[in-house]
């Protein structure tokens, strides 16, 4: 039992701490605009799973102005309760312009919620149609890769990586470059 506990990570346990916190002054916040019971304890909840849907989202590396926006957003509303709980407002005596914001989050959480979640998936990229090799003639001296294929060859291969978690290897960026085999060679000798 001693060794768990040793291991627990402090990172982890502060950031326990900081959601319970955040959740509890967004239900006080709700409840003193007026939203009682169940619906007091919704409002963290949507604000929350808002926070993670953007925050999955941002992981992807798909759409991420959407993204940002919408994590904001949550990020604005958590950081606003947060606040608004510390003293700076009287929440025996919400103003009205509180009251609507609460009312209003639900529908600006579902719509959110609902974009980040269902957004059409990326088609695939297209393979290029094969290029046709030329048969082989006298071996000619290779002319130098233009050093803006191999920095565009660079930006492909990292792309991949970061997609796929693997090296590219030389037939898919052959593919994805649209140029020969032994071109696509030497620019993935390049790359390495």
């Amino acid at each position: 039992m001693r060794d768990r506990l040793a291991r627990v990570d402090p990172v982890l346990v502060q950031a326990v701490i900081a959601a319970a916190l955040s959740f509890a002054h967004l239900h006080d916040v709700a409840s003193a605009a007026g939203q009682d019971g169940w619906k007091a304890w919704a409002y963290p909840v949507s604000v929350d799973l808002l926070l993670v849907a953007a925050w999955r989202r941002l992981r992807s590396g798909r759409d991420k102005a959407a993204a940002w926006c919408w994590f904001l957003i949550a990020v604005a509303a958590s950081l606003g309760a947060n606040i608004a709980t510390a003293g700076v407002l009287d929440l025996n005596d919400v103003p009205n312009w509180l009251r609507i914001l609460v009312a209003g989050w639900p529908a600006l959480a579902f719509l959110g919620g609902t974009l980040l979640a269902h957004s059409p998936t990326p088609k695939p990229e297209p393979e290029p149609a094969p290029v046709a090799e030329v048969p082989a003639t006298p071996e000619l001296p290779a002319a130098p890769v233009p050093a803006a294929l191999v920095e565009h060859a660079r930006k492909v291969a990292a792309a991949h990586e970061s997609r796929t978690g693997t090296p590219i290897d030389p037939d898919t960026l052959r593919a994805r470059l649209g140029v020969p085999a032994p071109l696509a060679d030497r620019i993935a000798a390049q790359l390495t």
